[in-house]
């Protein structure tokens, strides 16, 4: 005699099963947009500390814009890099 499957077959039933899935899958889709949003600034404390520990001389404002985009852009790796290699030529 065949096995019966415990899963239910009723429309109704794969229907409701499938809106959880849908919902539960709109809820990890905001958890990914918050945790990607906290990733791209979590860099922001320690870059803070940082510049608090050390004097700056003046500065326009659209350099300092252009050091944050590059920063946001290509990593604070990448900047550090560069600023390094331009401190010893």
């Amino acid at each position: 005699m065949p096995r019966t499957s415990k899963k239910s077959d009723d429309l109704a039933t794969i229907e409701a099963r499938r809106d959880a899935l849908r919902e539960e899958l709109a809820q990890l889709d905001e958890r990914a947009r918050l945790a990607e949003l906290a990733a791209r600034d979590a860099g922001r404390p320690v870059l803070i500390a940082a510049l608090e520990r050390i004097k700056i001389a003046a500065m326009d404002k659209s350099d300092a814009k252009a050091i944050a985009a590059a920063i946001g852009q290509h990593g604070g790796r990448f900047v550090a890099d560069r600023l390094a290699a331009a401190a010893t030529s």
